[in-house]
């Protein structure tokens, strides 16, 4: 048995994660699924809401529960937030699950993964929606994604803008991402060819890295979760 964290992705709530949570608590682990502050209702001030407020919360949940041999789990943006509390709280975190993810990078943004042009525009974006990053509506979240469009459009509805400053503000880590222990879930249907970023791909190198695929796309936990949810219980016994 084993302690998951899991982190939702940009706009969502610890809901996204229910059919996956669900499923690891038949297999026996004890699931924590957790909102980022600045993602429950989009009304909330998000002005202090930082990428080291998301940090923190999720190693505040980790301190409160008494947490150890976690399993910590990222989404898309939340990749960054799975990462550096993995590198905060090495003493209870086992192994960390990118999903799809983004990479934390000392000094760099999430928005830096970005070409400098759409990055500009992302943060004008933001500046003009009260701090917020802007959700994408039905007709982009199941655009060769693998969802029904009752999934998108349920996704969609449920989605609230991003604090944008979690976004845009660099990651601090004390050591080398290719020091954890960690497992890339990638979802081919992002991955014309299975080309990846070149971050992402230098961590193939990693010797304490591994690297799984499922065929879906970028929102696994709604369009597979049996699937998901089957791979992270196989992490866990790989890993114990």
């Amino acid at each position: 048995m084993k302690n998951f964290v899991l982190i939702p992705g940009p706009w969502m709530g610890a809901w996204a994660w229910e059919p996956v949570a669900r499923r690891l608590r038949g297999h026996g682990h004890r699931v924590h699924a957790v909102t980022l502050p600045g993602l429950t209702t989009a009304e909330a001030d998000v002005a202090d809401v930082g990428l080291e407020t998301h940090v923190g919360h999720v190693l505040a949940t980790i301190e409160r529960d008494d947490l150890r041999d976690v399993i910590v789990v990222g989404h898309s943006y939340s990749g960054i937030v799975a990462g550096l509390v993995a590198d905060r709280a090495r003493d209870r975190v086992a192994h960390t699950v990118f999903v799809e993810a983004f990479l934390p990078h000392d000094g760099k943004s999430m928005l830096h993964a970005f070409p400098e042009r759409l990055r500009a525009e992302e943060l004008r974006l933001i500046a003009a929606n009260n701090g917020r990053w802007p959700a994408p509506d039905a007709s982009v979240v199941a655009d060769g994604q693998g969802l029904s469009r009752r999934q998108a459009g349920w996704l969609a509805r449920r989605f609230v803008g991003h604090p944008g400053r979690t976004v845009a503000e660099s990651a601090v880590l004390t050591r080398p991402l290719a020091q954890q222990r960690a497992t890339y879930v990638m979802c081919s249907m992002e991955h014309f060819g299975g080309r990846v970023s070149a971050d992402v791909s230098a961590m193939r190198t990693a010797p304490t890295w591994d690297f799984r695929t499922i065929d879906t796309g970028h929102w696994p936990m709604v369009s597979a979760p049996g699937h998901l949810a089957a791979l992270l219980d196989q992490v866990a016994a790989r890993h114990s």
